[in-house]
């Protein structure tokens, strides 16, 4: 219930805007402001306790407490670095963006494009921040998080050794604005560790907000270059890279100074005339600074020579900044991928400027419960979380054919918190999605979760393929109208993650999470005295002794000994608990022990749980495989959710992932009780109970107990 009522409040405080860029969430619910004048009162400086300037802030392996290459490292505040340390100076720029000693160059391209849009940067790092006026050793910013905005507090203390930043840097020296938005995605991330390798498109979209796209060079559309001036226009964040193929080639630096497994960000896209015609021009940037290409039309290249003196001056770089030019044709042999972060979607699909609707769902893949895997594991891949979404307006400029427009949809799936993650050992996940039409005689079906024979009968009408271990994974596609089921998935199944599900739409559609819906209908057997035969009343008046009552005890022991002697499921024996459970739903009466009338019912319960469970168990082993369990529920007349179904998982499955037969009785008790007590408790019919805090405990007691006290 606690859950449920953070759930509403949350749900509240969004819709009055809460994680938006404008009312950011406040980090660890650190508030800059409130803790800035605290720090001005006192005329003290900040220190961060929630990110201390000590080892593990550093990292937890290459950069752990016993690493060499944290020997030696002091933290220092700007001013202890240089007499006049300044935020920003003159904007935001590019050259205030120098790699140091940690491999997170893909975040260093990101925040270089980033200066090139300051309407962008001012969002990521906030204004009136300063040395000088109100200076209290504290600073803040602002990153996206998985739909939220997120206000991000840090103090300026800042690893150095010998006098110098061992991270990133500006040129000038005493410009502080980058290495302190570095150490603020650090804390967010857990470590500076932690930023080790990833790609461009991670730092854009925590930047933004935006959708990213990756292209193939060697695969790309022949429009690539408009697609390029196109996004460079809309202030869209740009960058490239060399693949490798082996560990060695890491930072290898080629021929003409490329560097392999490095990030690039692409800074511009000219066209000029060389010898009469014209040449497609790409501008990049080397976070590092000093290396850059020596092929065609570099700073000192020849074919300058041949260009209109005042083009050449307009674009012309003579200084080893890392920034160059290069043929179109040269980078789309030299690179290997493309990433392009679109802050404002409508540009990948049209020439016409079109906002786009944006549905988001959270979700997680639970082992045993949700975490499926692709369609190789066809056993388990159904369990997966599954997302509709209804298709209803074409889009604009109706490509398709006449009778069958389409509809332009693009689907991102991100991975939560995997960075975070890295120092207990976990890498990011290889995940994808699946898209499938959903046939016209099950559009309706809004609350079922699609069963393993739809996919079996079904192939899927997109997908990304291959599966990848990157934070996100996106496709763009179009489609004809109708409804879809998108199915997020690991690439093996039983992996443990989170994941945000986005879905952008040219025009407006109807999204849902299927399987959201929690009822029960649950068997009730309908028992009078005359459907008892001679022979069971017999039996029970043996069983339950003189008082012709049956307690928790004599039920134990009539039901252990029944399980005894069957060969075709396997149980440990119920337990105490359970038998006072089963008591305390079916006791009418309030003795605490169950009659004739009572144990006839209990009994017929048992026979079609029985039942249902040997249906369930298809490889006949006398178990339950845990993904097995939506099956039994759906056919006991519960429709449960994914967040109660791994509940379930958790409190009645096995190491092994297996249910078996006591344990799964007693899941369904469970179950009929609380969904019992709920509806007592309804009196509104409605579906939402409010309970004071002495109902709160009366829901704690048996079924029986609440009846009487009502």
């Amino acid at each position: 219930m606690s859950r449920v009522a953070a759930r509403l409040c949350q749900e509240r405080a969004v819709a009055d805007g809460l994680g938006s860029n404008k009312n950011a969430i406040k980090y660890l619910k650190q508030d800059y402001e409130a803790l800035k004048q605290q720090c001005l009162q006192t005329g003290t400086l900040f220190k961060d306790e929630e990110f201390p300037a000590c080892p593990s802030a550093l990292g937890y392996r290459d950069l752990g407490p016993y690493s060499f290459k944290t020997q030696g490292i002091i933290w220092k505040r700007p001013t202890e670095l240089c007499a006049n340390p300044q935020f920003i100076v003159g904007g935001a720029t590019r050259t205030d963006v120098c790699q140091g000693e940690l491999g997170d160059c893909w975040l260093l391209a990101a925040i270089a494009s980033l200066t090139l849009n300051p309407d962008v940067l001012y969002r990521v790092v906030p204004k009136d921040q300063s040395f000088q006026k109100d200076y209290a050793g504290i600073f803040h910013f602002q990153f996206w998080q998985y739909g939220e905005w997120v206000d991000v507090v840090v103090d300026d203390r800042l690893p150095t050794k010998n006098g110098k930043l061992v991270f990133v840097h500006s040129e000038e020296g005493n410009e502080f604005w980058s290495a302190l938005l570095e150490k603020a995605y650090a804390k967010l991330n857990g470590s500076y560790e932690a930023l080790t390798g990833g790609s461009t498109m991670e730092g854009f979209e925590d930047f933004t907000g935006g959708i990213s796209e990756s292209y193939e060079l060697r695969r790309a559309p022949s429009n690539l270059y408009q697609i390029i001036q196109k996004a460079l226009r809309a202030g869209s964040l740009l960058g490239c890279s060399i693949d490798i193929t082996a560990a060695a080639e890491i930072e290898a630096i080629t021929s003409l100074k490329l560097v392999k497994g490095h990030a690039y960000s692409i800074t511009g896209a000219e066209e000029v005339y060389y010898r009469g015609r014209p040449e497609k021009l790409v501008r990049l940037r080397n976070p590092w600074g000093e290396v850059e290409w020596t092929g065609a039309w570099s700073d000192n290249a020849p074919e300058w020579n041949y260009v209109d003196p005042k083009q050449k001056q307009a674009l012309d770089k003579q200084v080893d900044d890392g920034e160059f030019w290069m043929a179109f044709a040269d980078f789309q042999r030299q690179f290997s991928r493309l990433e392009i972060c679109n802050l404002t979607p409508d540009t990948l699909t049209s020439n016409a400027v079109n906002k786009w609707d944006l549905t988001l769902f959270n979700g997680q893949w639970r082992r045993g419960s949700t975490a499926g895997g692709c369609q190789n594991y066809q056993a388990t891949y159904w369990t997966n979380p599954q997302f509709k979404i209804r298709l209803d307006e074409p889009d604009d400029d109706h490509e398709g054919s006449l009778n069958e427009p389409c509809c332009t949809i693009l689907v991102g799936l991100m991975q939560k918190n995997r960075r975070r993650q890295k120092r207990m050992g976990e890498g990011l996940l290889s995940i994808g999605y699946s898209l499938y039409q959903i046939p016209q005689e099950l559009e309706n079906d809004t609350e079922i979760h699609a069963s393993r024979a739809f996919f079996t009968r079904h192939q899927p009408a997109a997908r990304t393929d291959p599966y990848m271990n990157l934070r996100e994974v996106s496709c763009r596609m179009k489609l004809p109208r109708g409804e879809y089921l998108i199915v997020p998935s690991t690439f093996e199944p039983y992996k443990n993650g989170e994941f945000c599900l986005r879905v952008f739409a040219e025009k407006c559609t109807k999204t849902r999470m299927m399987g959201d819906v929690v009822s029960a209908k649950p068997y009730e057997p309908c028992v009078d005295n005359k459907d008892i035969d001679d022979e069971f009343k017999a039996l029970f008046q043996k069983l339950s002794g003189e008082d012709c009552e049956v307690t928790a005890v004599e039920l134990q022991t009539i039901l252990n000994r029944v399980l005894a002697k069957r060969k075709d499921v396997k149980s440990d024996g119920f337990n105490i608990n359970t038998c006072r459970e089963m008591i305390s739903l079916l006791d009418t009466d309030g003795t605490g022990t169950l009659g004739l009338l009572e144990f006839k019912t209990l009994w017929m319960k048992i026979q079609k749980y029985l039942a249902i469970y040997k249906k369930v168990d298809r490889d006949y082993s006398g178990t339950m495989d845990s993904h097995e369990m939506r099956n039994a529920l759906r056919e006991a007349g519960f429709t449960l959710n994914d967040q109660v179904q791994h509940s379930i998982v958790t409190r009645y499955a096995c190491s092994k992932l297996t249910i078996d037969f006591d344990g799964f009785v007693a899941c369904m008790i469970r179950l009929e009780t609380l969904f019992k007590v709920f509806h007592l408790l309804d009196k509104d019919k409605n579906g939402v109970i409010q309970l004071s805090l002495p109902e709160v405990r009366l829901v704690r007691l048996k079924y029986h107990l609440v009846k009487l006290q009502q």
